[in-house]
């Protein structure tokens, strides 16, 4: 009896090789191949617009702010005129000093009421969500509308409604803004008070990521309340305050919606704001050029401040 000795055959010889999976790498590659337009096409309305109505208009009031802007005559190109007439200007000394008046009045009090504020809502009941919710209404109203309901509240008769309640505790009536010597604070108490409800929605997202565990401790050492305040939970809100000082200082030298329905300005200039007297300059005084330079400059003092906050921010935590 004869036995084959032959070898099997190989599994799978007959068939063809099978072939080898894409690394990964490559795969990738081949995903992003004709799609990495994807995300572009959905922006590109957004960025359309923004464009148009933003950096178009940007770089226009930079061209003019070194012309004489005389509309449907041609503009004059007068270089660095302009500046100098703005930096020269008594008006605009004094807008500049108003406005820093009502930046730093109305950053310190939106920080300072709004942390408070946060401390004593923080939590996670009902209740104080309810609380959160009935706070924060003033900064989704239109600042037109409070505007206008503080101008009637700041109604300097001795029927209007502040003036009632100061007469209610002895105090004679007070002219608010039609006063100069009370409108610049008027006008400040108004931005506090739009404005300490954001701070306080943005205090209460930074208490939330403070570790608990600290405050524990502090507990066992027998830290006071205000103790713990003071070495736990403004430490622990340090990137915060720099966040918020940055947006409210920038909201602040922008401050132009409040002062113009409030006052205009007035009384004899002693609300008169950098962004009301360039609104006057460009629209009213028919002075394009000169408008426009103003707001130049404004946009570079804000420009540099941002810059040297975040300047003075990465040093800190370098």
């Amino acid at each position: 009896m004869t036995v084959d000795h032959a070898k099997p055959a190989a599994v799978g010889a007959d068939r063809p090789a099978a072939k080898r999976a894409p690394a990964p790498k490559a795969r990738r590659r081949s995903d992003r191949d004709g799609k990495w337009w994807t995300p572009w096409l959905f922006l590109a309305p957004a960025l359309i617009l923004f464009v148009y109505f933003k950096f178009i208009p940007m770089i226009t009031a930079v061209t003019m702010s070194f012309q004489d802007v005389q509309p449907y005559l041609g503009n004059q190109w007068v270089g660095g005129q302009n500046y100098s007439t703005v930096l020269g200007d008594e008006a605009f000394h004094s807008a500049i000093w108003h406005t820093i008046v009502i930046a730093v009045g109305q950053t310190a009090g939106s920080m300072i009421i709004g942390l408070a504020l946060a401390l004593l809502m923080e939590g996670q009941s009902k209740r104080l969500k309810f609380l959160r919710s009935a706070a924060f209404l003033p900064v989704v109203v239109p600042i037109a509308v409070v505007a206008e309901l503080w101008r009637i509240m700041y109604h300097p008769t001795e029927d209007g409604m502040l003036n009632s309640i100061l007469g209610m505790v002895g105090l004679g009536p007070s002219g608010f803004i039609n006063d100069p010597d009370s409108s610049m604070i008027s006008v400040i108490i108004t931005g506090i008070w739009r404005g300490a409800p954001y701070d306080m929605m943005i205090f209460l997202a930074g208490l939330a990521g403070i570790d608990r565990g600290l405050y524990e401790a502090a507990t066992v050492d027998g830290a006071s309340r205000w103790r713990k305040i003071l070495h736990v939970t403004l430490p622990g809100l340090r990137s915060v305050f720099s966040i918020l000082f940055v947006l409210a200082a920038i909201r602040g030298l922008r401050v132009f919606t409040e002062v113009f329905l409030l006052t205009n300005g007035g009384p004899n200039g002693s609300t008169e704001v950098a962004m009301t007297l360039i609104y006057k300059l460009g629209l009213e005084q028919n002075r394009l050029g000169v408008g426009a330079a103003g707001a130049v400059l404004l946009f570079l003092a804000t420009l540099v401040l941002t810059l040297f906050v975040q300047v003075l921010r990465r040093r800190r935590d370098a």
